[in-house]
C-alpha cells in the first residue's frame, strides 16, 4: 500500500511539473491560434519562427553568450578547483563557502549589483557587460562540477608524474587535465545550460537593442503571445533537456569505464 501511495505522489509531481510543458509543446504544432482549440497539425508556427529576423537575432546572441561565458567560466572554473584543491583545509573552506554565496543569493540581487557595479565604472552596458554577468554566475557551478572529480582522484597522480621528470605544467595538461575531463565537461554543459536559461541577470545587464531568447520572449508577452513563442519555448525545452541527459550521461560512463579499467 505504502508503495502505491508513493507512486501515485511521484506521477502527480511529474504530471504537475510537466503538464504545462507538454501543453505548449503541442499547440507549438496546432494550425491556428487558439490556445483552447485543436485545428489541426501544422509546422507552420516552426516555420514562421525561422523567418522571424527579431527571433533569429535573439537566439544568435543567446548562443554567443552562453558559448563564450561557458567556454571562459569552464577555464577559470576548472584552475580554481585545482588551485583549490591544494591549499590548506581552512583556507579552502572558507574559499568554497564563498563560492556558495552567488549560488544562494537571489538572482534579482546579483542582476542589479553587476549592473550598479557597471556604471560606477563607466561601463556601458551592452553585450560585452551580459557576457562578463554570466561569466561571473556560470564559475561558481563550474567549481561545484569539478570539484568531486579533483577530490575523488587525489594528488598521487601528478606527484607521481613530477617524481618521474615531468615538468608541473606537462603533469598538469598530461595527466591531472586527463582526469579532470568528465567534471569539466559536466561543468561545461551546466554552464552553458543556465547561461541560456537566465533571464533576470541578463536582463539588468543588457544593453539598448540587445536581447537574448528570455528577454525576447518576456517583451513578447506585454503585447501578446504569438504561437511561434510556442515553437521557440519548444526548441529551447528540447535543446535544455538534451544539455542535462548528456551531462549526466558522459561522467556516469566515465567513471564506469574506469571501473572497469581498475577491476
Amino acid at each position: 500500500m505504502k508503495k502505491t501511495l508513493n507512486r501515485i505522489y511521484l506521477v502527480l509531481i511529474i504530471i504537475f511539473l510537466y503538464a504545462p510543458i507538454l501543453t505548449l509543446m503541442v499547440l507549438s504544432f496546432n494550425n491556428g491560434r487558439s490556445m483552447g482549440k485543436w485545428t489541426g497539425f501544422s509546422l507552420h508556427w516552426y516555420a514562421e519562427m525561422f523567418e522571424d529576423e527579431n527571433i533569429m537575432d535573439a537566439l544568435r546572441n543567446t548562443l554567443i553568450i552562453a558559448l563564450i561565458a561557458s567556454v571562459v567560466s569552464t577555464i577559470i572554473g576548472t584552475a580554481a578547483t585545482v588551485a583549490i584543491q591544494r591549499m590548506k583545509p581552512r583556507t579552502r573552506n572558507i574559499l568554497l563557502g564563498a563560492n556558495n554565496i552567488p549560488l544562494l543569493n537571489a538572482d534579482i540581487v546579483t542582476g542589479i549589483s553587476l549592473m550598479l557595479m557597471f556604471v560606477a565604472f563607466g561601463i556601458t552596458l551592452s553585450m560585452g557587460t551580459v557576457i562578463l554577468a554570466h561569466i561571473t554566475f556560470c564559475i561558481p557551478y563550474v567549481i561545484l562540477s569539478v570539484l568531486p572529480r579533483a577530490r575523488e582522484i587525489g594528488s598521487n597522480s601528478y606527484e607521481a608524474a613530477l617524481d618521474l621528470g615531468a615538468t608541473p605544467m606537462y603533469a598538469f595538461f598530461k595527466v591531472t587535465l586527463p582526469e579532470l575531463k568528465p567534471g569539466i565537461i559536466s561543468g561545461f554543459l551546466l554552464a552553458f545550460t543556465m547561461s541560456v536559461d537566465d533571464f533576470i541577470v541578463t536582463h539588468f545587464t543588457r544593453g539598448a537593442g540587445v536581447n537574448t531568447l528570455s528577454t525576447m520572449i518576456y517583451g513578447s508577452v506585454k503585447i501578446g503571445i504569438r504561437p511561434t513563442i510556442y515553437a521557440l519555448s519548444t526548441i529551447v525545452f528540447l535543446t535544455v533537456l538534451v544539455l542535462l541527459i548528456v551531462a549526466n550521461v558522459i561522467p556516469a560512463r566515465a567513471e564506469k569505464r574506469r571501473k572497469e579499467k581498475d577491476a
